[in-house]
């Protein structure tokens, strides 16, 4: 009798215990917003964040898309769903979606090597192919680790506050040493995304951010996202800023034309980040195979895996994938975070090049599902 009434007291329980392990609904996410509206408030100002913009998808839902705080101080202009960030490195992204469309295309193969469409490239690049640059196995340094320190010291270098052309700075990136053999470990290389805005620049005839435009942010009625320029007039755009020894200041300078490659350098706003999120969640623009190969790790030469696919990180939580990327420059940082076992997605952009967007992710997933928050990698 005891076994049976413990048996019957199990299986009541079943229902509970699935509740408590499951995703909060949207309208439960909204009804957390006061006090993540409250948290990210004492966070910006611990930070001393000048602005930020939060956008929160819960199971297709929309439950936030809004600003905190100033996109321009001097101006005392307030941050809006429309204001426009930086990118950062979040537009690794978009290039890759790009690089997987010319795939589709018959334009580009991921494992042909790189000197067919580049073929003045130095000799130590025969191996290096168009996956490689992709997932970051490429060998190739990055070139912000060259900056004009390391002309002191007499090795290569690049001067950010020199315009470039297009050819010029693919014979700096020639210039870079290989630092390992392709394909045998993993390490982030900005250069890596560059050369492949250079290689759907060959392959189409079109500057990479024409075709961006063209293939991506029209048809996802991504509106006001767009490469970045120092001479357009462009509506909403926010300031980016630094701090120094705790002062704030504008962001450094940087020569135009490094803000147009393809390693990072767009403007998007809130409304984008959502319009994009809902492409993802349809897997629009690429097919079902392209996304595939756009989501699934590295496979290292001696067969190890490392938590990175085309422009993604690559991890899990709860079980699920859990898909997330950052970007930092020019005063600005950014994060965009998709956690499929809640079906939940988080970007938050700042205007400060010392904010911590990873840090106000993990504060606002701990008030959403503290064992997500719980489970996700450090």
């Amino acid at each position: 009798m005891q076994r049976l009434t413990l048996a019957l007291l199990l299986v009541l329980a079943l229902p509970s215990l699935a509740c408590a392990a499951a995703a909060p609904s949207a309208d439960e996410v909204l009804h957390r917003l006061p006090r993540i509206d409250a948290f990210v408030q004492a966070e910006m100002q611990r930070e001393k964040v000048p602005g930020i913009a939060l956008g929160i998808v819960s199971h297709g839902t929309v439950v936030a898309s809004r600003g905190y705080g100033m996109a321009n101080v001097e101006l005392r202009a307030p941050v809006s769903e429309a204001t426009l960030f930086q990118s950062g490195s979040l537009g690794k992204q978009f290039t890759a979606v790009l690089v997987m469309l010319q795939v589709e295309d018959g334009k580009l193969r991921l494992d042909d090597p790189l000197t067919r469409y580049i073929h003045d490239a130095p000799r130590s690049w025969q191996a290096i192919t168009v996956r490689n640059l992709l997932n970051h196995t490429s060998g190739i340094a990055d070139y912000t680790d060259y900056t004009t320190e390391q002309a002191r010291r007499g090795g290569p270098s690049i001067d950010l506050r020199r315009d470039y052309s297009e050819e010029e700075l693919v014979k700096l990136a020639y210039r870079l040493p290989l630092e390992f053999p392709p394909g045998s470990r993993w390490k982030y290389s900005n250069t890596g995304y560059l050369l492949l805005g250079v290689l759907v620049h060959k392959v189409t005839g079109k500057f990479y951010g024409d075709v961006l435009r063209d293939r991506v942010f029209v048809p996802l009625r991504m509106s006001t996202a767009r490469v970045m320029s120092e001479a357009d007039i462009i509506p909403d755009r926010a300031a980016g800023y630094r701090l120094v020894k705790g002062e704030l200041k504008n962001q450094e300078w940087v020569a135009p034309t490094l803000n147009t490659t393809a390693d990072g350098a767009l403007y998007l706003s809130m409304r984008d980040w959502l319009a994009w999120d809902r492409g993802l969640r349809a897997q629009a623009i690429l097919q079902p195979g392209s996304w595939a190969e756009v989501y699934t790790p590295v496979t290292l030469r001696n067969g190890t895996k490392y938590p990175y696919g085309f422009g993604w990180d690559v991890d899990a939580a709860k079980g699920q994938p859990f898909y997330h990327h950052g970007g930092a420059w020019q005063g600005f940082t950014t994060n965009i975070s998709r956690y499929l076992a809640d079906d939940l997605t988080i970007v938050v952009l700042t205007n400060l090049a010392e904010a911590s967007p990873e840090r106000f992710v993990k504060g606002i997933v701990e008030l959403i599902d503290p064992q997500l928050a719980k489970e996700q990698p450090r």
